[in-house]
Order: structure tokens, then C-alpha cells, then sequence
């Protein structure tokens, strides 16, 4: 069993943090639920198509926060080796190597800096 999981193998569930607000722990609770993707989970190689608000994304992972990105049509028209940060609900707090719905991805471009898409609206793993 670990910190993540329960005794019958379950999800462990989310505390609300008492130091926290409310609107941010309820951000938290809603993003565990809506879901997204743990880059730590996923073996390099893997590839996921990453659609936004306003762009689709190509996401190839090279590593547990390095991936190729690629998509938009200004900032990584070609595969582009970027660091994923994690998403965001749009402040300040970050939810670290974390692709969630609902949520911002935020990631270091070399040549552009730190980039903030529009909402995520969809991940898929591709082939």
C-alpha cells in the first residue's frame, strides 16, 4: 500500500488543507475528479494529443517533465523540447508535471520562456 492508495487498493482521497482556501481546495478536489495526466506515469515514447481551447498539441515524453511539443502555429509550429511545469487554474498555484482538464499547462519554452495555454479540453493517447 502506498500514500496514494488504501488498503483495498482504492485512490486515496483528497484532505482539504485547512491553510488552503476554499475556492482552492475545491480546485484541487475538482481537478482530481475531471482527471488528467500524471507525467511520471506515462514511459518515454509515449505520445498524446493535447487539445486545447485554441490549439491541438502533439506531446511526445522524453522524460518525467520533458517532452516534444508541438502545435502552435507561432510558438511550436515544430517539435520543440520543452520542460511541462504542470497546469494551472490561471493564478498562481501549480499543480507540478500534472496535464489536467479544465486547467491551463504551463511549460519553459527555450526561445519563448514560460508559455500558458488556453484551457485544456481534451487529452488522448495516440498510437
Amino acid at each position: 500500500m502506498s500514500a496514494d492508495t488504501t488498503a483495498a487498493g482504492f485512490p486515496a482521497l483528497f484532505v482539504a488543507n485547512p491553510h488552503f482556501s476554499d475556492s482552492v481546495n475545491r480546485n484541487i478536489i475538482g481537478s482530481e475528479i475531471e482527471g488528467g495526466v500524471h507525467l511520471g506515469d506515462l514511459a518515454p515514447g509515449s505520445v498524446l494529443s493535447l487539445r486545447t481551447m485554441n490549439h491541438v498539441y502533439r506531446v511526445v515524453v522524453l522524460g518525467p517533465e520533458t517532452v516534444l511539443i508541438s502545435g502552435h502555429p507561432e510558438l511550436c509550429p515544430e517539435p520543440a523540447e520543452v520542460r511541462i511545469l504542470g497546469s494551472t487554474w490561471g493564478g498562481s498555484m501549480l499543480k507540478t508535471r500534472y496535464l489536467g482538464f479544465g486547467m491551463h499547462l504551463e511549460f519553459e519554452h527555450p526561445v519563448h520562456r514560460t508559455i500558458l495555454t488556453s484551457r485544456i479540453v481534451d487529452i488522448r493517447t495516440q498510437a
